[in-house]
């Protein structure tokens, strides 16, 4: 008769065991979860959408300066050319910096 009650002391410690490991599974996922915060496809399209504008304003503002800088000085170099290449590698580095430091919060 010991017997029985021997197996059902060893299916409840089992089941207790069973238990914690997955509500310490949970909390792992939830404490991730909220660390990481929302990484969903609406956060990639922002930063997506952050990485365009930030290549594409210092480009169009660098345009727009050597434009005007073309037509205030006259002479042989091409300002709008040469504020288009600083707008762009301003702007990529921006978008550089961006993802760099999106990439250190994960």
């Amino acid at each position: 008769m010991v017997e029985p009650d021997r197996d059902t002391k060893n299916a409840a410690s089992r089941a207790r065991e069973m238990f914690h490991h997955a509500v310490t599974a949970k909390e792992d996922r939830k404490l991730l979860a909220r660390k990481q915060g929302d990484r969903g496809p609406w956060f990639w399209l922002g930063m997506f959408g952050l990485v365009g504008w930030s290549v594409a304003v210092p480009t169009f503002l660098g345009i727009a300066l050597g434009i005007w800088l073309d037509r205030r000085f006259d002479g042989r170099t091409s300002w709008t050319l040469t504020m288009l290449f600083l707008g762009t590698a301003m702007g990529c580095w921006t978008a550089w910096y961006w993802i760099q430091r999106e990439s250190q919060r994960r």
